[in-house]
């Protein structure tokens, strides 16, 4: 006989004693990705009242009437177009009620107010349940480790069947990066796959665009898939043919720095020395001012959530967290390079997920 999932439950529990140490009755979660992680529930609308006396409702619109049934089994739905009032209406005279303040906008605040029983107090609520998040559980670590294996297989057949090469765009490399996650099992690409070449390297966001890449150009890949709730994310850099002095440095230099941050990612580090492990490599090779962001973020049902290491980070790694380390250097009109692995923490030494050569590979 099967073990039933209690994930969902052991998280609403977990709010729900978080909400009673600060003297709320209720929370409000409209935040999809909140609902999804309290519920299971992956439909696009959707909204709950989780209670500190670890009672819990949902609602949604007629649309998934049937996908609700099958995916939250032990809450019965309310079925409502307007899930928000739907749910705060079921908030009983004289309760406080949290709402996610960071979610939430002022009109939609408005709207609640509005539709606030008689006696009941909304209170803004910021970080309760991201802070739940930072620990994934062992379900959750298997999922984000499928994603990464899958997403290097991807770069993998791209790169053996000479796809990414002189001749070609960005556009069209991106496309086949794509398509690739996509025939392996990606519902979505994370976020927009970056692939910049030559001078368009140093812009660490870059837009794959019309750009045709040539001999001489580095080119930096940034992509990762959504698959089954979770993302991944890693960045590779290549040389297409014989590159300059100045580029082969800046590649070493990035290496050693997120070599530098990977060993320092270990339980008990605090984040900003995380970020500092990488940029004392950068700012110590001459190139400080070209590294111009932070180095890493956590990697989960959001492609970028916390932990954040970075110069204003806050906190310490804790084991079962996750996190990227992704250094770069980028030096306008010229060239960039970035590496970026994503990391789960364990009590020794971090697991990378998005095991693929860190050596400069020429294409």
């Amino acid at each position: 006989m099967a073990l039933a999932d209690t994930r969902f439950e052991d998280r609403r529990r977990k709010l729900s004693t978080k909400l009673a140490e600060r003297r709320i009755d209720d929370m409000l979660v409209t935040h999809l990705t909140h609902v999804r992680y309290l519920s299971g529930f992956s439909g696009s609308n959707g909204a709950m009242l989780v209670s500190k006396d670890r009672t819990a409702a949902i609602a949604t619109d007629g649309r998934y009437t049937t996908q609700i049934g099958e995916e939250v089994p032990d809450i019965a739905a309310t079925i409502e177009c307007n899930v928000g009032v739907a749910m705060l209406s079921k908030a009983a005279e004289g309760h406080r009620v949290g709402f996610e303040a960071d979610y939430v906008s002022v009109a939609q605040l408005e709207k609640l107010r509005e539709a606030c029983p008689e006696g009941v107090t909304l209170v803004p609520v910021s970080g309760v349940i991201e802070e739940i998040r930072l620990i994934k559980d062992n379900l959750e670590l298997t999922r984000l480790t499928e994603a990464a294996e899958l997403t290097v297989e991807a770069l993998e057949g791209l790169l053996d069947a000479g796809e990414l090469r002189a001749g070609r765009t960005e556009r069209e490399v991106a496309a086949d990066l794509e398509y690739r996650m996509r025939v392996l099992g990606a519902e979505r690409v994370s976020f927009d796959t970056i692939v910049a070449s030559g001078p368009n390297s140093a812009k660490p966001h870059h837009s794959a665009g019309d750009r045709v890449i040539a001999e001489g150009d580095l080119v930096t890949t940034d992509f990762g898939m959504h698959r089954l709730g979770f993302n991944s994310d890693m960045t590779r850099t290549f040389a297409i043919g014989e590159i300059g002095t100045l580029e082969r440095e800046i590649y070493e230099v990035t290496l050693a720095s997120q070599l530098a941050g990977v060993k320092a990612a270990v339980p008990g580090t605090k984040l900003v020395d995380v970020d500092k492990a990488c940029r004392d490599v950068i700012e110590g090779a001459g190139y400080g001012e070209y590294f111009v962001h932070s180095t890493g973020h956590g990697v989960g049902l959001d492609v970028h959530e916390a932990p954040s290491a970075a110069k204003t980070g806050t906190g310490v790694l804790e084991e079962g967290m996750t996190l990227t380390i992704e250094p770069g250097i980028y030096i306008p009109g010229k060239a960039g390079v970035r590496i970026e692995d994503t990391l789960i923490i364990t009590s020794a030494a971090p697991k990378v997920i998005t095991e693929y050569t860190k050596e400069l590979t020429v294409l």
